[in-house]
């Protein structure tokens, strides 16, 4: 249970009292940041000198520490992020009132001091050290083998707490489920392994998803208001049957919030105005499009759009600015238009992959797609073509052996790849279905990608990890892990960049090198990806009086040109996330760790 009364100046002033001390000897803020950096360097220095005595990895953590610290307390970084830490603590120190100082602001000090005195949140994994000090050869390597064991017996613990879909009972209920929806509808077995009837009857109705599905009173009145608003929505048939009799077992959490919507994201996106939701492009789409239905923010490779609809919408997708509902008749672009933008990427021969995406290009019938594909095929420069869809989770039988056939014909040895890029969230949306679906494009030498979303519904200890073990078992590899985008109305999907972080250093680097190949991205607005991996690609400047982390993100060509603009993009609060897990039952002393990810 969080203690957050422990989070207050009162207890700052006890823990760190160093920092106060400093702040009350200067009456300027410039005096006091000198003084306050001449503090911080004397720390990471002695600690240096001083390192025979000192854990390594205690020596790394104060040396964190104190970078973040000289980069919050500079005039740069105040003017960047409107907010001084520096003066936030020279008013505490000074007992001066600071009532919009949260105690997520608090956390974030006490930890980031403490770090740097080398203390603070125990590592978690810490009781496996694996490394001896007194034995050599074969013995030590006797002795790391059973302590890798141990962490090895650990790590499936935690992997053994999130549903798996490929398990037998898992698969059962989802019979059980099917056999349920198709007898609602009048259906038969025929019809549900056929995709037309899928697409045909995705369900758009409160009142009919009802009669299907329990749903919670929340997800019945959210989507009764999404309807009511025209907020994009549906699912197929075949994802309702993911989903459990008893919501309350929250083993189908994360398939529920990827299509149902929250009420907090309803009521805001209801607000605003439907002439215009240019508010919602938050990957400023619109200022990366030299001509309709393309996208380009890398010199070669682009995006194109040739069918804006899905099957499904996810909440968070990012282009349902776009999008008017699911399966909209004349989604379809005109042949002008496709013409059009062919003829763009042909004289562009730097451009050698193209991303067919939308929308999901599967929701197009198989003469449109081949015609689409074959028209980027003709292209000389084109040297891979990826298809992007979420169909292997929504709608799996739409990978039929004629679909298949049509990739295979378009992809060439040597000259030209074709690859499926695929959105899969949670291993309980796994199933027998979307393994076989794999295995027909595996088959015919297409390989399959996947995209995974990092939302707080697949955040937990080993979550995450777990669904790229058991993607890389079916033929899946993973290729990116994003981090949410900071979109207001998306709110309760989103995750400190430091959970990402701390995931992929702690969990995902646990797992065998296949099995964790994907790579933790931000994507910047109008910019692309900013790699979270390697932290040269960003600076957290400031921290807000509400724990906000702020960070100023650098853009890709940082390195190749001259005139460059950053992203200034604010993170959600790290006590508010712990909060969260807390209350969803999590034990939150397993994620101390996330306050010394930067």
């Amino acid at each position: 249970m969080i203690n957050i009364d422990k989070y207050s100046p009162q207890y700052l002033l006890s823990n760190i009292p160093e920092i106060f001390e400093i702040a009350r000897q200067y009456n300027t803020l410039d005096e006091f940041r000198k003084r306050a950096a001449e503090y911080v360097h004397k720390m990471q220095y002695e600690t240096a000198d001083d390192f025979n005595s000192i854990n390594e990895g205690i020596i790394i953590r104060i040396r964190d520490c104190a970078q973040v610290i000289n980069q919050l307390f500079t005039s740069r970084s105040e003017e960047k992020s409107q907010f001084s830490v520096a003066q936030a603590i020279l008013d505490i120190a000074s007992n001066v009132p600071r009532p919009d100082l949260t105690p997520a602001f608090y956390a974030e000090i006490l930890y980031l001091f403490l770090g740097l005195h080398g203390r603070g949140a125990r590592r978690k994994f810490a009781d496996y050290h694996l490394a001896t000090s007194q034995m050599e050869g074969r013995e030590a390597a006797l002795e790391r083998s059973l302590q890798l064991d141990a962490l090895s017996e650990e790590v499936s613990k935690y992997m053994c707490r999130y549903a798996d879909g490929l398990d037998p009972n898992s698969v059962d209920r989802r019979d059980k489920r099917r056999d349920h929806i198709l007898k609602i509808l009048n259906a038969s077995l025929s019809d549900w392994y056929n995709w037309k009837w899928q697409y045909n009857n995705v369900m758009r109705n409160a009142d009919k998803i009802k009669q299907l599905v329990n749903l919670t009173p929340d997800e019945a009145r959210s989507l009764e208001m999404a309807r009511k608003t025209k907020i994009p929505f549906g699912i197929t048939p075949y994802y309702l049957s993911l989903m459990d009799e008893d919501p309350d077992l929250g083993r189908d959490r994360a398939i529920r919030a990827q299509v149902l919507p929250p009420l907090s994201y309803t009521e805001q996106v209801s607000e605003y105005d439907k002439k215009d939701l240019s508010c919602l492009d938050f990957m400023r789409e619109a200022d990366t499009s030299p001509i309709d239905l393309i996208t380009r923010r890398y010199p070669a490779i682009c995006i194109f759009k040739p069918f804006n609809t899905c099957p499904q919408i996810c909440v968070y997708c990012q282009r349902n600015w776009e999008i008017e509902d699911a399966m909209t008749p004349g989604a379809m672009a005109s042949k002008k238009q496709i013409a059009d933008a062919l003829e763009w990427i042909g004289k562009h021969p730097s451009i050698h992959e193209v991303l067919i995406t939308g929308g999901d290009p599967l929701g197009m019938n198989d003469e449109n797609f081949e015609r689409i594909l074959a028209g980027v095929a003709k292209i000389p420069s084109v040297e891979r073509i990826r298809i992007g869809t979420r169909t292997l989770v929504t709608a799996p039988m739409r990978i039929t052996e004629n679909f298949v056939n049509i990739l295979e014909k378009y992809r060439e040895s040597g000259k030209r790849q074709i690859a499926v890029v695929t959105h899969i969230q949670h291993p309980y949306e796994l199933t027998p279905d979307t393994s076989k679906a794999v295995e027909r494009l595996r088959s015919r030498s297409i390989s399959v990608f996947n995209q995974l979303v990092y939302t707080f519904f697949v955040s937990r200890r080993f979550e995450a990890s777990c669904l790229r073990k058991n993607l890389s078992r079916i033929g899946v590899e993973p290729y990116y892990s994003f981090n949410t985008k900071g979109k207001e109305e998306t709110v309760e999907y989103r995750v400190p960049i430091a959970r990402l972080l701390q995931e992929q250093k702690e969990e995902a680097r646990l797992l065998p090198g296949i099995s964790r190949t994907d790579e933790a991205v931000y994507n910047v607005p109008g910019m692309g990806k900013n790699y979270l991996r390697a932290r040269q690609h960003r600076d957290l400047i400031s921290i807000l009086p509400d724990g906000t982390r702020v960070y100023e993100f650098h853009p890709w060509e940082k390195n190749i040109t001259r005139n460059i603009s950053t992203h200034i993009g604010q993170d959600v609060p790290i006590l508010d996330y712990l909060i969260r897990l807390d209350s969803a039952g999590e034990d939150i002393y397993d994620y101390e760790t996330i306050w010394y990810y930067f």
